[in-house]
């Protein structure tokens, strides 16, 4: 189960989504680059990085938005590249797919449905910036399982090699990871580079989300799942990261490491020693009221303050998960009251993990404050099962999506061979 994400986190999101321009636009705006033809223009990399400052909780001065303005413009080169290789390649992403992703951006920040692109307006980002991300990503992942073609889904030969690998590696330590992947494609951007690196990390350390930073500029697949590697073993990470990663805390974020390609930021999530020790599962339900607005700390409003009241009362008469269902419906089931089985090991923050850890069975919470509401929530019941190997689905998804990573990696160093890419002086 996810902690809440704020209201600033979401147009985070929305921050990294501005398309490049089409070249009629040159015609009124100057052009920061051009990418086979596709102008990217000053105003493009103005707003996104302005967004990006806003997102990231960084003073929107003349002099910090200079400052990221050399890494924006090569990320939105990047994206240029990205959506001529899904139109060559005639990849059309479903509408549903699309519809799926903005539903998930909706339960993650506990949003009631179609209020989004009002919250998006109030801020004056279009809705179409975020499905444009979406479009993107979605599409870009598309071409890279083209690509792969047969090669993309492993063998039966395949999962058993993996499978007598992971055998081995029984009781040795694995890191769960998240990171953010900074490309360098010329060595003459390795400092613009490293000083955005190091502008994302400061923001990070000062609460800045983690995967909604990595949503938006992390150059890897993991980018999809919010930066989210899952667990990996030592040997399969760089060895530079490697160094890092185990000698770091949990929580902790390290500082840029440099690495093939460019700079990776890495956040620890958890350490463990893989296929011992035992798995806890829970299965909640919860009841979620939405305020009208968001709060953003200090003096709750008068509607904030009645939702307060009524979550207190209503807490009292919730003795069943059952009850916290049709509570959950009668408020209008603005989030599911189920999420599905819970994995204790992977919920965040520590103190959310903890008070599900030590929740009676069939006791409601206590209220969960977020920006967008109050939660009320209920184990139903908690299943310890021993850690075993992965099935064989998993392991397949996992090997697919290593050869996507792999795939993009090097399709992204074609594509830049190939380009015609000319950048302008920003003004």
């Amino acid at each position: 189960m996810k902690s809440f994400v704020s209201y600033a986190a979401l147009i985070g999101l929305a921050a990294g989504l501005l398309a490049p321009g089409a070249p009629a636009r040159a015609q009124t705006a100057s052009i920061a680059a051009v990418v086979n033809g596709t102008v990217i223009t000053n105003a493009d990399v103005a707003a996104r990085t302005r967004l990006f400052a806003l997102s990231a909780g960084l003073p929107t001065t003349s002099a910090t938005l200079q400052r990221l303005k050399p890494q924006i413009t090569r990320e939105l080169i990047d994206q240029s590249l990205q959506l001529q290789a899904i139109e060559r390649n005639k990849v059309v992403v479903p509408e549903a797919k699309i519809a799926a992703a903005l539903k998930r951006v909706n339960e993650a920040n506990h949003l009631p449905p179609g209020s989004l692109q009002k919250k998006l307006a109030a801020a004056g980002i279009p809705l179409s910036t975020l499905v444009s991300q979406f479009r993107t990503q979605i599409g870009w992942t598309d071409v890279l399982r083209k690509k792969l073609g047969p090669d993309l889904r492993p063998t039966a030969a395949d999962i058993a090699a993996e499978e007598a690998a992971m055998k081995k590696e029984i009781g040795k330590t694995q890191y769960h990871i998240a990171e953010i992947f900074i490309p360098v494609e010329n060595p003459a951007d390795v400092a613009n580079a490293r000083r955005f690196a190091d502008v994302v990390i400061r923001q990070l350390r000062a609460g800045a989300p983690f995967p909604v930073v990595a949503a938006q500029f992390s150059q890897s697949q993991s980018a999809l799942t919010g930066g989210d590697r899952g667990w990996v073993q030592p040997d399969l990470l760089d060895p530079a990261v490697r160094r890092i990663v185990e000698k770091m805390p949990v929580g902790a974020i390290s500082d840029p490491v440099r690495v093939a390609g460019g700079f990776e930021i890495v956040n620890q999530l958890g350490i463990r020693q893989f296929g011992v020790g035992q798995r806890t599962t829970l299965s909640i339900r919860q009841v979620f009221l939405p305020f009208t607005k968001p709060f953003a700390g200090g003096q709750p409003d008068a509607q904030q303050l009645g939702v307060l009241q009524h979550a207190n009362a209503l807490r009292g008469t919730l003795h069943s998960c059952a009850q916290v269902e049709a509570a959950n419906a009668a408020a209008g089931s603005v989030q599911k009251s189920n999420p599905g089985p819970v994995d204790l090991t992977t919920v965040r923050p520590a103190a959310f993990r903890k008070l599900l850890s030590s929740l009676p069975l069939g006791q409601p919470s206590e209220p969960l404050v977020s920006s967008s509401g109050i939660a009320i929530v209920m184990v139903c019941k908690r299943e310890t099962s021993k850690i075993g190997l992965p099935g064989k689905k998993a392991i397949e998804e996992m090997l697919i999506n290593r050869r996507v990573s792999l795939e993009a990696q090097r399709l992204m160093d074609t594509l830049h061979r190939d380009a015609e890419i000319r950048i302008f002086a920003t003004p």
